[in-house]
């Protein structure tokens, strides 16, 4: 039990009869105040309770006084003050800091297999997780609009884990489609498959034959007409069409593997690489014979056949074409029946998995209508299939498009990332750490829904509110360890101080604002994990690391200390520190960022 649940409960044992009849401790709201003048932390219960036992108080303000005067007769270490307009705050004395520091829980348990190390629970949620996230398109720019999708689900999956869910990491590659055919076309027209084998970057050269496609198809709408044609081949099992479709799998997978490479993300399907579409093209046709037999599918006026909501509530969702090709509707209904006969997917009780989509927020109709058809056929129950949505980047002509040749790759980003980092670390192994850091934290530390506009300028600063400022923050720390090390000083890790025993050991404001902060961390991991925000992550272990920053400004850490008092002091720092390290790792490591022991 943490302090805010004990104050919780301490509250909740002061409420006049009238309210606490009403509601339980867990309906109590406490949160820390955003100045230190009100308090260690504080609750406006009255303000929003009142209504409930307004003929028997007559404001808002009269029954915090009660509240506080009842709270003040039953707690000793703890002080409650009413504020306007009817605030309780709360003044924690040093006794409730030294437990709450004695207390920190913040060291996994060290009983955990090997392969749950990582994991801050020891719970294990009955249901399963599957986050889908990243799925580039093959023969595609791998852009830097496909980086929010990479590194916000990877944080997300990381943020399952350690609250302590079994989650599976796929990546649903879009390898199958129209734009197959088209493909095809140009390579077959304009490409020469030996170049393109030997470019370093072959995935350039295929989008350079699909914008030269759209050019000429624009000249020429008999291509549009030939590259249908092709797509159809492919789907039939056409030697030629399916070798140029798996020459183009195989170009895009070496540089898309390059670039999880980078990033750090790994997979845990399909031996790593996921599921893609293609994977489920052998189920498709009798998924559509088995679609068919429901009385909300029917075929539309052009005879595409297309999937009905009640009341119409989203527009029909196509199934199929008219002339019988399939669609990602399709490929996605699929993967996801699939999925369902998948035992391991299971959770203990036998329930359907939690499914989270990780995709731009410019899908979001189409992920509606995807839920609902899932719904209806029974497959998964409403909380079940998650689209957690994020923003794009744009830049000065808009969202980028493939079809125009314009777009931003993501390893040019990377490349110009990494040496911006270099020009600052003169080590290019501390650059590849510094610059994926501050490209992470650059996205995870804003609402995933907002809009991003692309700047350079934004991305590669590693100054303030930055990726490299963590883990300056935490090499800090590090070096404060190191030295006392040198210098004889044993860290005890054990540590535990009896406030009856060392009355006179007093903590300042900035110990105080520490140990809170520390002990919030769990909190913290669980909201982030439960709103599928690491935002909050991130704010919260930038307050952390700005708070270490004023406490390492002021205090000597490692002075000399002559007396027991003294001695205990800075054990007690040191211990602070190490706790504080250990925090930030976890917490970066959670988001996706590694973290350097020296800088």
């Amino acid at each position: 039990m943490n302090i805010e649940q004990k104050l919780q409960k301490a509250i909740y044992l002061s409420l006049p009869e009238q309210l606490s009849q009403l509601m339980s401790a867990d309906d109590i709201l406490v949160e820390k105040p955003k100045l230190n003048n009100f308090g260690d932390l504080s609750s406006s219960i009255a303000m929003n309770k009142h209504h409930l036992v307004s003929e028997d108080f007559q404001n808002p303000e009269e029954l915090a006084k009660i509240i506080a005067d009842n709270f003040n007769q039953q707690n000793q270490d703890i002080e409650a003050r009413v504020a306007k307009p009817a605030f309780i705050n709360f003044y924690l004395s040093d006794a409730v800091f030294w437990e709450i520091f004695n207390n920190l829980p913040n060291n996994p348990p060290n009983n955990l297999p090997k392969n749950e190390a990582n994991y801050l629970s020891t719970e294990r949620p009955s249901q399963k997780v599957i986050v889908e996230y990243s799925s580039p398109n093959i023969a595609k720019p791998f852009g830097i609009g496909h980086l929010r999708s990479t590194i916000i689900g990877d944080a997300v999956a990381n943020l399952y884990e350690a609250v302590g869910y079994e989650v599976f990491r796929d990546n649903h590659l879009g390898d199958w489609g129209t734009q197959f055919g088209k493909q095809i076309v140009a390579i077959k027209k304009w490409g020469n498959e030996e170049a393109i084998a030997k470019s370093d970057n072959p995935v350039a050269e295929l989008v350079k034959l699909y914008v030269k496609f759209h050019q000429e198809a624009e000249e020429d709408e008999s291509l549009n007409d030939e590259a249908r044609l092709w797509f159809k081949k492919l789907e039939a099992g056409d030697s030629e069409a399916r070798r140029l479709w798996q020459a183009c799998i195989n170009w895009s997978l070496v540089e898309f593997n390059k670039i999880y490479q980078r990033l750090g993300v790994k997979f845990t399907e399909n031996n790593g690489q996921g599921f893609s579409e293609a994977y489920f093209e052998k189920d498709l046709q009798q998924l559509i014979a088995e679609l068919s037999e429901q009385e909300f599918v029917r075929a539309g006026e052009n005879g595409a056949k297309l999937i009905f909501f009640p009341d119409d509530q989203y527009p029909p969702l196509m199934i199929e074409k008219a002339d019988g090709a399939t669609l990602y509707a399709t490929r996605d209904l699929a993967a996801d029946k699939w999925r369902l006969s998948q035992v391991r997917y299971r959770g203990e009780n036998n329930e359907a998995p939690v499914i989270i989509n990780e995709v731009g927020s410019e899908q979001s109709l189409y992920f509606q209508q995807l839920f609902k058809a899932e719904e209806m056929l029974g497959w998964y129950k409403a909380g079940e299939r998650i689209h957690l949505k994020h923003g794009l980047y744009r830049f000065a002509d808009g969202k980028m498009s493939t079809r125009k040749g314009q777009s931003i790759w993501l390893n040019e980003v990377l490349d110009k990332a990494q040496a911006k980092a270099e020009e600052l670390s003169g080590d290019p192994e501390t650059a590849k750490v510094l610059s994926i850091a501050a490209l992470k934290w650059n996205d995870l530390k804003r609402n995933s829904q907002l809009h991003i506009t692309f700047d350079w300028a934004e991305v590669l600063n590693l100054q303030g509110n930055s990726g490299p400022y963590m883990l300056y923050a935490y090499a800090r720390a590090k070096s404060i360890l190191r030295k006392a090390e040198e210098q004889g000083i044993e860290l005890k890790r054990e540590l535990s101080i009896d406030h009856q025993s060392h009355p006179d050991l007093n903590l300042e404001t900035l110990e105080k604002e520490l140990i809170q902060q520390l002990a919030n961390f769990q909190k913290i991991i669980k909201q982030a994990q439960q709103e599928l925000n690491p935002a909050l992550l991130c704010n919260y272990l930038y307050t952390l690391a700005s708070q270490f920053g004023s406490f390492y400004n002021k205090y000597q850490i490692l002075q000399d200390s002559s007396g027991e008092l003294a001695l205990l002091r800075r054990d007690f720092r040191l211990k602070l520190v190490e706790e504080l390290a250990l925090v930030i790792k976890k917490g970066l490591n959670i988001l996706g960022i590694d973290t350097l022991e020296r800088l």
